[in-house]
């Protein structure tokens, strides 16, 4: 059935369009389960890429798309006869996008700014799903190589009969998702605080900051992460207490822009022990059976569903806490240390014990950066964004070679800092459909 109704591997056929007649029909579109999971469901596996994920018992040779993934293989899965990961998932929630984009203007039962404010939520969650999939399947952006650099196709038509594009550059993708996300941005509600899956200035401006950091833009970064803050009404939660009162990432507080998988990962031990022994983090989502010593493999889980269930869900979207590590790490990299220590003691003084937190200090650049980046990685660690700050950071120098290792420590797998395998490869189901795309190395 899947076969049936697919071309190219693009996309499926969007189901139910003949249905879509009225403002409210798309509105509700806009509700898909689809569109507010997150990337990689039900467990979000980018995370299956980073340095800080641990797969003990996995076999060798692979055989999962999961093992896959961690071991960071060309390809994911040769059968052809299956959706690509990552790929098909993005492609899939554009062409729901693409759906309201293109039929909504001859729905009937709204206002003008309705459907307007409709076509900028849609806008927007494009510009989003474009800017995982630049990030995954194209180097990363480099000023000097982005307008020859190959990104991917950049779709704008729910027609799955249609001749599917070319790949557009790296410097074309972020044009389109910059124009997208500028044009959306006039008819964007001021506040999605009921619902933070839909879309709001302060979403468009966190998404921007996201896209303008990982292409290494720290002043522009800063700049619209500070407008996402300042415009928005999230708040930090506390985990000193009260915590929020519901598990649904759509309503909770520190959300700006949200999508949700159920928060499960094994961490590897070298980045439990990165850990300060007081961080509330550490007993709010993570549970141990090697009493939290940290010394036996496979022993802790990133669960926080069975320590604290009301934060069981992990929103891989945008937040607040991302968007201060965001002005924290630009601000430091630019030299303005007491801003950049001023939004990691906001982030840190709700993350340990009160009556014995000591805020970081330090006048030493270097220093101050490295402690944010260390934020960082305790802060969102298993949102799917390890990766990308992986590919970030080794621009920088800052990547070491990561090594995987079966149940018996020994290495099976090493990811060097120049590694091709950076950029994922098309699926070789994409290029079965279109044999003239070029591939990845």
């Amino acid at each position: 059935m899947l076969f049936s109704s697919c071309d190219k591997y693009l996309e499926i056929a969007p189901k139910g369009t003949t249905l879509l007649t009225t403002v409210e029909d798309y509105d509700q579109w806009l509700n898909a389960q689809d569109l507010v999971t997150g990337v990689g469901a039900p467990l979000c596996a980018l995370n299956y890429l980073g340095d800080n994920y641990d797969l003990v018992n996995i076999t060798n040779p692979a055989t999962q798309v999961g093992e896959m993934i961690y071991l960071w293989q060309p390809q994911f899965s040769p059968m052809l006869n299956v959706a690509p990961m990552f790929w098909g998932e993005h492609y899939a929630k554009i062409n729901l996008y693409n759906t309201v984009l293109v039929g909504i203007d001859n729905a009937t039962g709204g206002t003008q700014s309705r459907i307007r404010a409709l076509k900028a939520e849609a806008l927007l969650g494009r510009a989003f799903e474009y800017f995982y999939l630049v990030n995954e399947y194209a180097q990363p952006y480099d000023a000097a190589s982005a307008s020859t650099e190959l990104a991917v196709p950049f779709v704008t038509s729910n027609d799955v009969t249609q001749t599917v594009p070319p790949r557009s550059t790296v410097a074309e993708i972020y044009s389109y998702i910059m124009s997208d996300i500028e044009a959306a941005l006039p008819n964007l509600p001021d506040d999605n605080s009921r619902n933070r899956f839909r879309g709001s200035k302060a979403s468009a401006y966190s998404v921007l900051a996201r896209l303008y950091f990982y292409a290494r833009n720290y002043p522009e970064a800063q700049k619209h992460a500070q407008l996402a803050i300042d415009q928005g009404r999230a708040t930090m939660i506390n985990l000193n207490g009260p915590l929020p009162t519901s598990n649904l990432v759509s309503v909770r507080s520190d959300v700006i822009y949200g999508r949700t998988v159920p928060g499960l990962a094994t961490p590897t031990l070298d980045f439990m022990n990165t850990f300060r022994s007081n961080d509330r983090r550490i007993r709010t989502y993570y549970f141990s059976r090697d009493g939290y010593q940290f010394i036996t493999r496979d022993a802790t889980r990133f669960m926080p569903s069975d320590v604290v269930p009301v934060l069981g869900n992990t929103n891989t979207g945008t937040s607040l806490p991302e968007m201060k590590l965001i002005v924290a790490e630009c601000a430091a990299r630019g030299g303005n240390l007491e801003l950049a220590l001023r939004h990691l003691d906001e982030i840190r003084r709700n993350r340990f014990p009160e009556d014995d937190y000591e805020p970081f200090v330090s006048t030493d650049p270097e220093l101050v950066l490295q402690e944010v980046l260390l934020e960082r990685l305790h802060e969102l660690p298993f949102n799917g964004l390890r990766w990308f700050d992986m590919r970030r950071l080794k621009a920088d120098g800052r990547m070491p070679a990561v090594h995987r290792y079966n149940a018996i420590g020994e290495v099976i797998a090493t990811l060097q800092p120049d590694s091709e395998r950076y950029t994922l490869q098309i699926p070789l189901q994409v290029l079965n459909y279109n044999p003239n795309m070029p591939q990845n190395p």
